[in-house]
């Protein structure tokens, strides 16, 4: 247990890192950053949305508005959602109004759209567009994958649900589902190599993703977002190297930041992150990841006692 607590630890605390290092070079492009930091490896703030030292972004607040919806709907609100209940799905919708009327330091569009729409119509789903074809719904999920780290159906049913409570678009879907099978297994132990078939498994369905040779986009589209955190997860085996190097490409280097740090985080464990990147985090920020984790498993093992008995 304490082996699963260290990497699901080391996936929440890297995604966290990855969002908090990476906003301070958000919309930069790599010779701007280089000429400003040479290269960038300091948790620092600043950024376009000045950012005290340490703070994380919406990827990060994200994640826990949805965990704190998982928890809060508890074991029975989960099993219920697979037999269609709408409980769940709602609660995960009241969360992000929560979070949005709380005035969170940024927003996405299509998560600020699907949000607005949930609080003027209750519909639980956005219509399908191609213009959710943005990384909102991949950045948050994380939670999904820990609470039901014993059941993959669960997991994938979940993750598609609160992915489209905002983005309804194919290869949001795609992304989503792929990434949550990588957490998973990377968190249940089984290596590095279940991800590679993964990340080509999702390549092969849909070629756009194919991320070599790597085309150098790292914006919020999801396929630049994908491409982006598989090529340079793939490149470096080190949790640090593989995050400056994502965040150093630019654009949306929060949100790259985060995923290859969640991803990164649960290879290595939370025993294994840097500890200078650690400390600056912000208190509370470390406090309520380290809390809901705990939840998470806990959940997650309540589910799994469940349908043993």
């Amino acid at each position: 247990m304490h082996e699963l607590f260290d990497k699901a630890l080391g996936a929440y605390l890297g995604l966290a890192i990855g969002d908090a290092l990476g906003a301070t070079v958000e919309f930069m492009r790599p010779r701007e950053i280089q000429m400003q930091y040479g290269v960038h490896r300091d948790i620092i703030g600043g950024g376009w949305l000045k950012l005290p030292r340490g703070q994380v972004t919406d990827d990060t607040t994200m994640c826990l508005a949805l965990g704190g919806a998982l928890l809060a709907g508890g074991a029975d609100t989960l099993r219920a959602h697979a037999r269609g209940d709408e409980r769940l799905v709602r609660s995960i919708g009241d969360a992000f109004v929560h979070w949005w009327r709380g005035k969170p330091v940024d927003c996405g569009n299509t998560c600020r759209r699907g949000i607005v729409r949930y609080l003027r119509e209750g519909s639980l789903e956005s219509p399908p567009s191609d213009g959710d074809g943005g990384n909102g719904a991949l950045m948050r999920n994380l939670p999904a994958v820990l609470a039901n780290l014993n059941d993959e159906a669960a997991m994938l049913a979940q993750s598609l649900a609160q992915a489209r409570f905002t983005h309804h678009y194919p290869l949001s879907d795609a992304a989503v589902l792929c990434f949550a099978r990588m957490t998973r297994a990377l968190v249940l132990g089984h290596g590095p190599t279940p991800c590679a078939v993964l990340a080509d498994a999702l390549a092969s369905a849909h070629p756009v993703f194919r991320w070599l040779p790597y085309p150098g986009r790292a914006s919020g589209y999801v396929v630049d977002t994908v491409q982006t955190v598989l090529h340079h997860l793939t490149q470096h085996d080190g949790f640090e190297e593989a995050v400056v190097a994502t965040v150093n490409q630019g654009d949306d280097a929060d949100t790259t930041g985060a995923l290859v740090g969640m991803l990164a985080g649960a290879r290595c464990g939370a025993s294994r992150l840097p500890p200078r990147w650690l400390t600056r985090l912000q208190p509370d920020t470390v406090r309520a990841i380290t809390d809901q984790t705990s939840g998470l498993l806990a959940l997650a093992q309540s589910l799994k006692v469940a349908v043993h008995d």
